[in-house]
């Protein structure tokens, strides 16, 4: 997944060195190479665009033949089936977070385990006065990972935390720290419906046991 990431990242890097935007389904159509070249597009960079979407292409390959493998697993797990009832987790990703979370009774509260992903947002201090600075990001990298990604879905409005989410991007301007707040909540509903075994209900997101 970070392969294609980059892949993808590296061609539309590409693309907008040249004030244009594409996203890869248009990229894939025979008639798009041509129109960028009639816009001025070099061939070399033609051909480096054409190369990154064969590299997509294959990791894409690889990707759905480890997904089919791996849902089963995810179906076959109550504590994934859990986490699956969270808006924006599904097989593979109750699957990442519950590799990552292992016992729930390692944390004794949502805080602790918000904490321990390193979504948490660090404290400066000085004198009489404090600051909220940038999350902390001292935890695993895969479990902070997983909670972003379960977070992408936060604009869309039928999604619990679409309030929090376009609230939090309208006061900064930018989409990172609305994506964090929302992945903090979807740790603390982890949380709650691992400790309590219980699938997702909405009011549990705005809760944290103290």
């Amino acid at each position: 997944m970070r392969l294609k990431t980059s892949a993808t990242n590296r061609t539309f890097g590409l693309l907008t060195q040249w004030g244009l935007r594409a996203n890869l389904t248009a990229l894939r159509k025979p008639e798009t190479l041509g129109r960028l070249a009639k816009q001025g597009v070099p061939a070399i960079w033609l051909h480096s665009i054409t190369t990154l979407l064969a590299v997509i292409d294959d990791l894409d390959r690889q990707i759905a033949l480890l997904e089919r493998e791996l849902r089963p697993l995810a179906h076959g797990s109550q504590q994934v089936r859990l986490l699956m009832s969270i808006p924006g987790v599904a097989e593979l990703l109750g699957l990442t977070l519950a590799a990552e979370i292992g016992d729930i009774s390692r944390f004794p509260t949502a805080r602790k385990l918000v904490g321990y992903s390193g979504l948490a947002p660090t404290i400066k201090q000085s004198g009489q006065s404090s600051r909220t600075g940038r999350i902390s990001k001292a935890g695993p990298n895969t479990l902070r990972w997983a909670a972003v990604e379960a977070a992408q879905s936060a604009w869309r409005p039928s999604n619990p935390w679409h309030r929090l989410y376009t609230e939090t991007n309208r006061r900064h301007r930018k989409s990172n720290p609305a994506k964090a707040a929302v992945a903090r909540k979807v740790l603390i509903a982890c949380w709650h419906v691992l400790a309590l075994n219980q699938p997702f209900k909405p009011s549990i997101s705005t809760r944290i046991l103290r």
